[in-house]
């Protein structure tokens, strides 16, 4: 699917009639376009080990709700605010911009109707002004890819880009004379590996038909991404279905890596799972897949890539571990935050849990 790109040109066949429609609402009070003001970068801030958690939130590493995935969750905004008396009472003649106030003494301004640029850069210098006077401090405009005729004019006024998805830009301001310490975008990918063993200690092995690995001829195990609001171990299943078509169930977290500089300069988590096997046979992925099998695992180790490659050498280290000594990992139950409804996964090791609290339980009893 083609990406899609942002241009700052105006939509050409609405905004000349948006235009006129507001100068007959307005008369000429917006005939001139408003001052440019020069192009600004993001102010310096302060280096620190920050998670990505939401917009808003100034230093002392408060809880911060998330603003990085595919659509704003409802769970920062306090009061929404009606725009139209808001910018009445502020005296000037502009057009309304929809906003709300968040939960950590920021602003979001999230764009849904199409606007004359002109109109939306005077509606915003005014806000900024008011919120200047109020305290506020981090401003966040989002964007829908249909209103990126918005872009330059939020830039003028001094906004930066902080991420984008497929389908809108969010832009963040920071009001204070002073370093910001608004959230950064999100650092880290998710990837998962899957090892599958059959009674006939088999493991589930395919060969791929992109990537470094094209054309090489060597067998590894099925591995991929995990899907924005996916559970790893939702993902490490779907990836073997994909990949393969073998049914599987999800055990175990056996080991994690995480390693930095990868894909568009993020780090990234690759999580190594053990999966059982609920069918056998293969219906390899077309699209991504050249091959896939039950390999046996003597085999599978002999290849001297797997001996050559450490990460795939402790994979299958830990894999025969788990299936053979009974190693454990670490298997995700069900738990719901103080804050919210809103239920989570934690992964623990529940066998070594379990003994420990009933040794502390004995030594009690004693």
């Amino acid at each position: 699917m083609a990406a899609h790109t942002l241009s700052s040109a105006p939509l050409p066949s609405r905004a000349p009639l948006l235009r006129l429609l507001l100068r007959r609402r307005r008369g000429q009070a917006h005939s001139a376009a408003p001052a440019k003001l020069p192009v600004c970068s993001a102010p310096s801030r302060p280096r620190r080990a920050a998670l990505f958690l939401g917009p808003g939130v100034g230093a002392g590493g408060r809880r911060r709700s998330g603003v990085g995935s595919r659509t704003m969750s409802a769970s920062i905004y306090s009061t929404r605010v009606d725009s139209e008396s808001a910018m009445t009472k502020n005296g000037g003649d502009v057009e309304p911009l929809p906003f709300v106030y968040d939960k950590h003494g920021g602003v979001i301004i999230e764009m849904t109707s199409l606007m004359d640029p002109q109109a939306f850069s005077a509606s915003l210098k005014s806000l900024l002004s008011k919120w200047r006077e109020q305290g506020i401090r981090g401003v966040w405009i989002k964007l829908p890819i249909s209103l990126a005729n918005l872009i330059q004019s939020a830039v003028e006024e001094g906004f930066w880009y902080h991420h984008a998805e497929e389908t809108y830009l969010m832009l963040a301001y920071w009001l204070p004379n002073t370093p910001h310490t608004l959230p950064i975008n999100a650092t880290h990918r998710v990837g998962v590996g899957a090892f599958v063993m059959n009674d006939k200690r088999e493991v589930l092995v395919v060969q791929e038909k992109s990537g470094v690995l094209k054309g090489l001829g060597i067998w590894k195990f099925p591995t991929g991404v995990v899907e924005p609001g996916e559970d790893i171990n939702i993902g490490v299943v779907r990836e073997v279905k994909e990949e393969t078509g073998v049914d599987a169930e999800f055990v175990e977290v056996v080991a994690f890596r995480q390693s930095h500089k990868a894909y568009f300069e993020k780090s990234d988590l690759f999580f190594v799972c053990i999966l059982r096997p609920l069918s056998v046979d293969i219906t390899k992925q077309e699209s991504e897949i050249e091959d896939a099998q039950w390999m046996p695992v003597e085999e599978f180790a002999a290849q001297p890539f797997v001996q050559k490659h450490e990460l795939v050498k402790y994979i299958l280290e830990v894999g025969l571990a788990k299936v053979d000594k009974e190693y454990a990992g670490f298997s995700p139950i069900s738990i719901k935050s103080a804050f919210s409804e809103k239920q989570s996964l934690f992964y623990m090791n529940r066998r070594d849990l379990e003994k420990a609290s009933g040794s502390i339980s004995t030594q009690k009893d004693s």
